[in-house]
C-alpha cells in the first residue's frame, strides 16, 4: 500500500513550506513557497552562508561604496530572498513564492512596487514570471495591489488569510492562490474556548477552508485553494482534493512514513452545498472582516510576526556585512540604534524614546528639531561613541 503522502500527491499539488534547500531536494514537491521567517530559519544553516555572502556582495556593488549598511541591507533583502528562490527553482518543477516586506502590507502602490522589483530581479537570473508567485498579506491594500499586479501578468499568492472576506475579496480581484492558515485558525479557538483538541472534521482551520473551497468551486472563481500552516497531519488528510496544501517538512516526513488509505474530501468537480454568492466592496469586506475577532487578530499578529522576521533578519545581515566589510563603516551600528529605539517604527528616534543619555541625543541632533533620522544618526556617530565612551 502506498504511503499517505504519495495518495495525497496524486489528488493534491503538495508544496514545501520551507526554505531549506536540501529538505526541498528529499521530498521532490512541485512547487515550493517561503517567508522571511523561514528565509531567517535557512540562515541559520552554516551551508547557506555563501548564498548570503554572495547577495550581500551584489548589493554593495548595486549600492556603491559610499552607501550606509542599512541601504546595503534594505537591497539585499530582496536580493537574499531572490537567491534562495533561485537555488530552489533548480529543484522544483513549477513555482517558487517570494513575500514583499511586510511593512507594506497596507500600501498599495509600495507593495506594487516591490514586486515589480521582485520580478525585475528574478527576470535579470532569466526566471519567467511563470515560475514566480509574490506572496502579499491578505489586507484590503494588499488585495488592490495583488488585483493590479495580475493584471500585469504578475501572479499573486495571497497570504495571512483567515477569513471568508477575505477569500471572497482575493477571488473578486482574480488572484491567482489564496493561502489560508489552517493552523493559526486552529490556535486561537483552542486558546479561546480552552480546549486542547478537536477532531479533523471539527478542526476550526479545516472548516474555514473547505467552506472557501466549495464556495469556489460552486460558483467557478479561478483562484485556486491552497492550505497551509498545519499543526498535525489529520488537518491535512481532512483536506486532501484540495487544490494545493503547503506542508512543513516535519509533517512531509510523518505523511511519507505512514501507510493507510487516505479518501479524498474535497472535490472541485462535485463541491458541497455552499452559501450564497456574495460581492464585497471595502465597505462590506471591512465590517465583515470587523465581524470575526479570530480573522483580525490573527491577520494583525501574522503581519507584526513577518515584520518581526524582516527586522531579524535585517540585523542578521548587518552583522555579516560589518564581517565581511572588515567593520569600516558605522552603518551596522546604525542599524541597531534604530532598532532598539525607534519604538513605534515610524523612522525617527524621539527624546522620548531615546534609551541612552541626553548628551549623545544631543551630540547627534545636529539640527535640533528634536528627532533623530537616519542620517543624523550616521552623520554624528563618531562624535556620539566618543561621548559614550566618557
Amino acid at each position: 500500500m502506498a504511503n499517505l503522502l504519495d495518495q495525497l500527491s496524486a489528488m493534491t499539488v503538495v508544496v514545501a513550506d520551507t526554505g531549506d534547500i536540501e529538505a526541498i531536494q528529499q521530498f521532490t514537491p512541485r512547487d515550493t513557497t517561503t517567508n522571511p521567517s523561514l528565509i531567517l530559519a535557512a540562515a541559520q544553516i552554516p551551508a547557506y552562508q555563501e548564498l548570503i555572502d554572495r547577495s550581500l556582495r551584489e548589493s554593495r556593488a548595486v549600492m556603491g561604496a559610499e552607501a550606509g549598511a542599512d541601504a546595503v541591507v534594505r537591497e539585499a533583502l530582496d536580493e537574499i530572498c531572490v537567491t534562495f528562490g533561485k537555488e530552489i527553482l533548480k529543484i522544483v518543477p513549477g513555482r517558487v513564492s517570494t513575500e514583499v516586506d511586510a511593512r507594506l502590507s497596507y500600501d498599495t502602490e509600495a507593495t506594487i512596487a516591490k514586486a515589480r522589483r521582485l520580478i525585475e530581479l528574478y527576470a535579470e537570473a532569466g526566471i519567467g514570471k511563470d515560475r514566480v508567485l509574490i506572496k502579499v498579506a491578505s489586507t484590503w491594500e494588499g488585495i488592490r495591489a495583488a488585483e493590479a499586479l495580475e493584471q500585469e501578468g504578475i501572479h499573486c499568492n495571497l497570504t495571512l488569510l483567515f477569513s471568508f472576506a477575505q477569500a471572497v475579496a482575493c477571488a473578486e480581484a482574480g488572484v491567482t492562490l489564496i493561502s489560508p492558515f489552517v493552523g493559526r485558525i486552529l490556535d486561537w479557538y483552542k486558546k479561546s474556548t480552552g480546549r486542547d483538541s478537536y477532531p479533523g472534521p471539527e478542526d476550526p482551520g479545516v472548516v474555514s477552508v473547505t467552506e472557501i473551497f466549495n464556495y469556489y468551486k460552486t460558483y467557478g472563481y479561478k483562484t485556486e485553494v491552497m492550505g497551509a500552516s498545519f499543526r498535525n497531519t489529520e488537518e491535512i488528510i481532512e483536506l486532501a482534493g484540495c487544490d494545493l496544501l503547503t506542508i512543513s517538512p516535519a509533517l512531509l516526513a510523518q505523511l511519507r512514513n505512514t501507510q493507510g488509505s487516505l479518501e479524498r474530501r474535497l472535490n472541485a468537480f462535485d463541491p458541497a452545498p455552499t452559501r450564497p454568492q456574495v460581492h464585497l466592496d471595502e465597505a462590506a469586506y471591512r465590517a465583515m472582516l470587523a465581524e470575526d475577532p479570530m480573522a483580525t487578530e490573527k491577520l494583525d499578529e501574522g503581519i507584526g510576526g513577518f515584520i518581526k522576521a524582516i527586522e531579524t533578519l535585517e540585523a542578521q545581515l548587518a552583522h555579516r556585512l560589518g564581517e565581511l566589510e572588515g567593520g569600516a563603516a558605522f552603518g551596522h551600528a546604525v542599524h541597531e540604534i534604530f532598532l532598539l529605539n525607534d519604538l513605534d517604527g515610524d523612522g525617527c528616534i524621539t527624546r522620548e524614546e531615546w534609551l541612552g543619555s541626553d548628551a549623545v541625543f544631543d551630540a547627534l541632533d545636529t539640527d535640533k528639531d528634536g528627532r533623530l533620522a537616519p542620517e543624523d544618526v550616521r552623520g554624528g556617530l563618531g562624535a556620539a561613541l566618543a561621548l559614550a565612551g566618557r
